[in-house]
Parts: structure tokens; sequence; C-alpha cells
């Protein structure tokens, strides 16, 4: 679905984009288009617009409407996918290792574009928590057994050691 924002400097309301634009200052149900670019990298359309009954001209952009990504939980609930929250996890994992904040965004970019692709809104945060295990893996075994603890709920040693033994066996994808 394409959206349009107003950027009207009387009026900054949002439009969902139909057959036609209405004006923003006489609500005309049809606007004329002076002008029509590429904006923001090729993520939006920049349209001038001109309303033929008042003569105003505003500008509107047009851009994909994203399906928002839910993570369902254990327990059952669900929530947005919170970015921020994976990022903080994962800084916390590799807290006093070599990792810097480029290695960890592109992490998360990484995670939440699998996400996205594998289709729908709905994701089981078990698929999310893998994901970010399997790409901390590649990237720093001590911050993967950091995370892993946590994700995995570790509450005794040989749990760690049979992490170990597994991050032993299996090659690194």
């Amino acid at each position: 679905m394409w959206v349009n924002v107003s950027l009207s400097p009387l009026n900054s309301s949002f439009f969902y984009y139909h057959d036609g634009m209405r004006c923003v200052i006489c609500r005309h149900e049809d606007t004329k288009v002076v002008d029509s670019r590429t904006a923001e990298e090729g993520a939006a359309i920049r349209r001038r617009r001109e309303c033929p009954q008042c003569l105003h001209r505003f500008t509107t952009f047009e851009r994909m409407d994203e399906v928002p990504l839910m993570v369902t939980k254990t327990h059952g609930g669900r929530e947005p996918f919170d970015r921020g929250k994976l990022i903080s996890g994962v800084k916390a994992a590799s807290k006093g290792r070599p990792i810097d904040d480029d290695a960890i965004n592109a992490l998360a970019d990484s995670v939440e574009e699998e996400l996205r692709a594998t289709g729908g809104g709905d994701v089981p945060s078990t698929k999310v928590g893998l994901a970010v295990l399997e790409r901390l893996r590649a990237v720093d075994e001590v911050a993967y057994m950091r995370f892993a603890s946590v994700y995995k709920n570790f509450d005794a040693a040989e749990d760690f050691q049979r992490e170990a033994a597994l991050l032993d066996k299996s090659p690194v994808s």
C-alpha cells in the first residue's frame, strides 16, 4: 500500500493513496502531478502536485507500507520485533570482547532481513534466538557462549560443557 504524506506548511495530514489525491487546502477530489522523482535513495517517490481548483501546490511522498514484524513468545504472547532489544542482548553477550558496534549492527540487520524474508509478520521467538546464535558464533565464540547461556537457560556447568562440545563438533556456517 502506498502512503502519501502531505508536507504542506498549512496542513500536515496523512493521506492514503487512492484513485486521486485530495487538495490539502480546498479538499478538491483530484490534483495534478506537476513533478515526480525518486527520493530517499529510491525508497520513496516525491510528487509535486497542484490543485486545479485553488491552484495550491504541495508535495507528497509515496512509500511502501511494511507489515510489522511480530514476535510470538514461548508463553504465547506477541510483541513487535524490537531491533534495540536484539542489539542490547548481543552487546551484553559481547561485553569486553573485540566486537565493534558496526559488526553488531550488521548482525542485527542480517537477522531482521532473514526474519522479514521468511514471509509473514509472525515469527517465533525461538527463530529469532537461533538466528542470533548462528551469526554470533561466526563473529565470536565467547560471545556466542554467553548469549547461549541466557537464551538456552543454562543452570549448571554441564550445560556449558555440552554447548562447548557442540561448538567444537559442528562447523561454522
